[in-house]
Parts: C-alpha cells; sequence; structure tokens
C-alpha cells in the first residue's frame, strides 16, 4: 500500500486510543540485540513522560512495533510517530555507528473505538513473541510492557 493511502481517513484525538504499526527499513531485523532495542523503548516511554501519549501496551519485535496508547493533549498522531522514529534512529544509528532509515516511512493506524476492544487488543499485542515462536512464554521476551500489570 502507498504511503500516502494510509493517511486517507486518519484523525487525531486527544485521549483516543490507538494501535499503531511500524516496521523496519526493508523489514530488516534490527531489534535482536538488548542494547538496541532499548533505546526504542526508551524514547516511547520519554514519549510518555512527556505527556504526549499515555502508552497502555506495546512490544518490539526484530522488525516491527507495536504501540497501543492513548493521545496525549495538543499532539497529532502523525507528529508522535514522526518524533519517536527520528529520536530512535538517531539514537540507534549513534549506537550502531550506522547512517540511514531505522524505520519505513509509513505506519498503520487503528483507533479503538470501544473500551471492550482495549484489553483483547493489549494481550494480542503482547503475545506477538509467542506467534513468531520466538519464546514459549511471554514473560521470557523482553519488549513488552502493559500498564495492567
Amino acid at each position: 500500500m502507498p504511503h500516502d493511502e494510509l493517511r486517507i481517513g486518519r484523525f487525531s484525538a486527544p485521549g483516543q486510543v490507538y494501535l499503531i504499526t511500524t516496521v523496519t527499513h526493508q523489514r530488516v531485523p534490527r531489534f535482536l540485540g538488548f542494547e538496541l532495542a532499548r533505546t526504542v523503548v526508551d524514547e516511547m516511554r520519554r514519549l510518555d513522560g512527556e505527556g504526549w501519549v499515555n502508552s497502555m501496551a506495546w512490544v518490539l519485535m526484530p522488525d516491527h512495533l507495536h504501540w497501543m496508547f492513548a493521545l496525549g493533549v495538543e499532539r497529532e498522531l502523525g507528529e508522535v510517530i514522526k518524533t519517536l522514529k527520528a529520536r530512535s534512529a538517531q539514537r540507534a544509528n549513534r549506537f550502531e555507528g550506522m547512517s540511514g532509515p531505522l524505520w519505513q516511512r509509513a505506519f498503520h493506524d487503528h483507533a479503538l473505538r470501544e473500551e471492550k476492544e482495549i484489553l483483547p487488543t493489549a494481550r494480542y499485542i503482547i503475545a506477538n513473541p509467542l506467534r513468531a515462536g520466538l519464546v514459549q512464554r511471554v514473560g521470557d521476551y523482553p519488549h513488552w510492557d502493559a500498564v495492567w500489570l
């Protein structure tokens, strides 16, 4: 799907819960190492701490990220993801002594419209490593979190 088509119908509403998915550039599994993966986690937590989002659940897989959050006040959804990608790419490239894109340009978003969607979506997100065969138990995978813990 072309990048522009992903933006059709996208809206930003403060407090709205979104599930976003974004993938690494050319789906290269960049987050196999603990330290590099934590640079992305740190930037997600930074955005949460700065009030851009209220993180609810996330999992960082080797080649993509699923992140569910409530959008903060006075922030656009695209601005949040653009900032996450820029900050994490700068840190990742500095860490690896590389340059160039870390993430693909686009991202997929889904606004969760009903409260009853939130917990099943969070469970789906954190079970990703199980479905991918990376671990036998969710707790064995180091790059995920959920507010219900």
